[in-house]
């Protein structure tokens, strides 16, 4: 008698269905604690002190301010006994020259904690304070990867956005002042020590900059899974944010008090982070940099007009990029994604975008220079692009 029990081998194919998964290698270190769940931002103060934190720099954009959460962070901070410095003098998509304001500013403080407050571009702001604070010189020193050669002060990140996943990743992410170019600057000494992800904190998101970061957070799932560097492990990472993702978008649209979806989106946007930084992104945000820098685009909606036809155009190339979306949607993903844009309120082509169809071109040829493009699973360069960009208008 066969015992409920027995074990049953799987079958062959599904063991070698993709046999790139499960040969890549990779070096996973886990560096970031993460404390989640609705209330958790009033810990702040304890979590900075068991980090040794006595003189900390709050990075918070003008908005964070404006939004009480830098005030209620600072009383946090002092009810532990730190002396705390605010850093606010920023604005979106940071240049070097912002990050670099703030390394003067809070040079001769000796500040010994970081503390970022706010969107991606909070985060990305104090990782690169940190690079200067830490190591001296200007931003261009660190352009790229490794290039800290002293340990950095250690960092707690509090994100108020369910998008960008910053605050899993190592790289911070700036504009160059002096030639616009797009400047990402990594290390893994520069990770967040900790994480605190309070979903009541995105609850007083406005409803267009919650659409676009949770547009932004589907598109990091998507691109995260199919790229050339995905592995076994950003795969785990990749199908969770998709789950969490997928799962409140829609619902945070209907209900922005929904407090369950926003944790599903907080906590999805950091898988998706996680994704990232393991496997890195693919087309639609190469297509995307240039729609932002060039014409102004929010990140999130920038991408929520290219994401559908890089799926479309990945899905036509001879690789399993089709099959692997039909895990995540086994059903017209495209359609779907144009669905879910309509929905939030996003353009959903470049045309209703704005964008002049004369500018194609020209784009094609800035996106082609994006670093992420050379992770897509089907070759990208700037007739790529501009395939991409003509079928998206």
């Amino acid at each position: 008698m066969r015992r409920c029990c027995a074990w049953t081998a799987p079958k062959p194919s599904l063991v070698v269905q993709y046999p790139d998964r499960y040969v890549t290698p990779f070096d996973f270190r886990p560096r970031t604690r993460v404390v989640f769940g609705a209330g958790e931002f009033a810990r702040l103060g304890e979590v900075a002190r068991e980090l040794g934190g006595t003189r900390c720099l709050l990075v918070a954009d003008p908005g964070i301010v404006e939004a009480g959460y830098a005030p209620e962070a600072m009383r946090s901070l002092k009810a532990r006994r730190m002396t705390v410095h605010g850093f606010h003098e920023f604005q979106p998509n940071p240049t070097s020259a912002m990050a670099e304001a703030g390394g003067a500013y809070a040079s001769p403080l000796g500040i010994d904690l970081i503390v970022a407050v706010g969107g991606g571009s909070s985060l990305d702001c104090a990782k690169a304070i940190n690079f200067l604070l830490s190591n001296g010189g200007k931003m261009r020193d660190y352009w790229g990867y490794g290039k800290a050669s002293r340990p950095m002060l250690p960092m707690i990140a509090v994100p108020t956005t369910a998008g960008t996943g910053s605050e899993a990743q190592t790289f911070a992410t700036l504009v160059d002042s002096e030639t616009g170019a797009r400047m990402s600057c990594g290390d893994g000494k520069g990770s967040f020590r900790v994480t605190i992800l309070d979903p009541k904190l995105t609850t007083s998101q406005p409803a267009a900059l919650a659409a676009a970061t949770g547009y932004d957070a589907l598109s990091h799932a998507l691109e995260t899974l199919v790229t050339a560097r995905q592995t076994a492990l950003s795969e785990c990472f990749s199908r969770s944010a998709w789950r969490l993702v997928s799962s409140g978008f829609e619902r945070i649209l209907r209900n922005p008090e929904d407090l369950e979806a926003r944790g599903a989106m907080l906590l999805g946007a950091h898988f998706g982070g996680l994704a990232i930084e393991n496997s890195n992104l693919g087309a639609a945000h190469a297509c995307a940099y240039p729609l932002t820098d060039q014409f102004g685009l929010s990140h999130g909606a920038a991408v929520a007009t290219v994401l559908a036809q890089v799926v479309e155009w990945n899905s036509d190339s001879s690789g399993s990029s089709a099959a692997r979306y039909r895990e995540l949607y086994p059903g017209d993903l495209p359609s779907r994604l144009r669905e879910l844009a309509e929905m939030a309120g996003l353009a959903a082509s470049l045309r209703e975008a704005g964008i002049p169809e004369e500018a194609l071109p020209r784009l094609a040829e800035e996106a082609a220079t994006q670093w992420t493009g050379k992770f897509n699973p089907r070759p990208f360069n700037a007739a790529a692009a501009l395939e991409i960009y003509q079928a998206a208008y």
